[in-house]
């Protein structure tokens, strides 16, 4: 029985919440200061509540601070404030009692709970809302140490209360940006496995559609000749043979991802492939005039034309002509008229060769002639706007590719 690998940002959520409830507790240690105030009265009853206030002040925080992590991280790409208005005020309104209720058992040494309250502020409220709440807690807890008799002015608590709220608030920022990361980079890779597979599935039916037409178009040969001529049948299957056994290996390189395309090596194949379906061929001998960072794209041109040539054109011959930046591939064939497939959009061949012309600046052209014949244009464009030669006779056309 197979398990679904675990999310890697799930796992870092689970780690990020056992340290979080650790950073919350740990800050808890200033708590003593005011729990010590509170033992030192535990001769009367107000040492007692102030005893149990502090007890179950420090309960409510760190829970309310599990629960609101556990609630905020609902989402994989934010760390964001609650957005149930009536349990954060419910949170902050049992905090802030409590912590009225600690000064009042215990004297000036529970205005170290206004700390925690801007801290919870931060957590359940949006930035500015929480920065309000905070200046606002931070200075009523100052204004209590100058108002309240016998207690003795402390301006530290405004500093400690704004510092720590700034902390934490650069902390949730930092979770944020952490979150978002990983979520980018998970994104990436799975955008990285698409284009990997698209690319793998273009070279595929690349290779093995132009190496089944020649096969079908060999195959169809033989058996129109094996009762006219049993030589020329038997040559045409021992080509059957070596085609299939070709195709083959090029789909196991394909595969292992070493496969290699040349410009010469396809037009050795387009010579044969066009000589197997009867059509007068017209090839370049030489390839040298085609920039060496251009020739894999126009080999992929010359296999994807010349397959929609056999496959589409009915055409009696087919030229192919080479120029420093432009491959052109012309039959005179019935065009895109005369197809079944007129009307469509580009089939997976030509959206292929479309995107692989593209990633070198090249644009990808097809046009009808008068009166007749069809015209593959791959043109390389340095500058990035399109160059390609408009048709004279006849608007753009789209024949059926492979």
């Amino acid at each position: 029985m197979t398990s679904t690998p675990p999310d890697p940002i799930a796992r870092s959520h689970e780690r990020a919440g056992r340290w979080g409830i650790l950073f919350a507790g740990v800050w808890l240690f200033y708590l003593l200061s005011p729990l010590q105030a509170a033992w030192q009265r535990r001769d009367s009853l107000t040492g007692w509540v102030g005893i149990v206030t502090i007890l179950v002040f420090a309960a409510v925080y760190l829970g309310a601070f599990v629960a609101v992590r556990r609630r905020r991280w609902g989402t994989r790409l934010q760390f964001r404030p609650l957005d149930n208005r009536w349990l954060s005020w419910t949170i902050l309104g049992a905090l802030l009692g409590l912590g009225v209720l600690a000064c009042a058992t215990i004297g000036q040494e529970g205005v170290a709970t206004a700390v925690y309250i801007a801290v919870m502020g931060v957590m359940c409220l949006p930035t500015v809302a929480a920065w309000v709440f905070a200046v606002v807690v931070a200075f009523g807890a100052y204004a209590a140490t100058v108002w309240l008799p016998g207690w003795h002015a402390d301006g530290s608590i405004v500093f400690g209360t704004l510092v720590a709220t700034l902390a934490v608030w650069g902390i949730t920022q930092m979770v944020n940006r952490n979150l978002q990361l990983s979520a980018a980079r998970e994104d990436n890779a799975r955008l990285a496995v698409a284009e990997e597979r698209n690319r793998f599935a273009r070279d595929l039916h690349d290779i093995v559609g132009h190496s089944l037409t020649v096969i079908t178009v060999k195959a169809e040969l033989a058996n129109r000749l094996f009762d006219v001529d049993a030589d020329r049948a038997r040559a045409e299957l021992a080509d059957l043979e070596r085609l299939g056994r070709d195709a083959l290996a090029e789909v196991r390189h394909a595969v292992a991802g070493y496969r290699e395309l040349t410009l010469a090596g396809e037009l050795v194949r387009a010579r044969e492939a066009l000589g197997a379906a009867d059509i007068e061929a017209h090839l370049p001998n030489s390839v040298d005039e085609v920039p060496a960072a251009l020739r894999e794209l126009f080999a992929w041109t010359v296999r994807e034309g010349v397959t929609n040539v056999i496959r589409h054109s009915g055409a009696a011959s087919c030229t192919i002509r080479f120029e420093a930046g432009r491959v052109e591939i012309i039959d005179d064939g019935r065009g895109p008229g005369g197809d079944a497939t007129v009307g469509r959009r580009d089939g997976h061949g030509l959206v292929g060769l479309r995107e692989r012309a593209a990633k070198v600046g090249a644009v990808l052209v097809t046009r009808a002639m008068e009166p007749r014949g069809f015209v593959l244009e791959v043109t390389h464009n340095p500058s990035g706007r399109s160059q390609a030669r408009v048709p004279k006779a006849a608007p753009s056309a789209v024949r059926g590719s492979s």
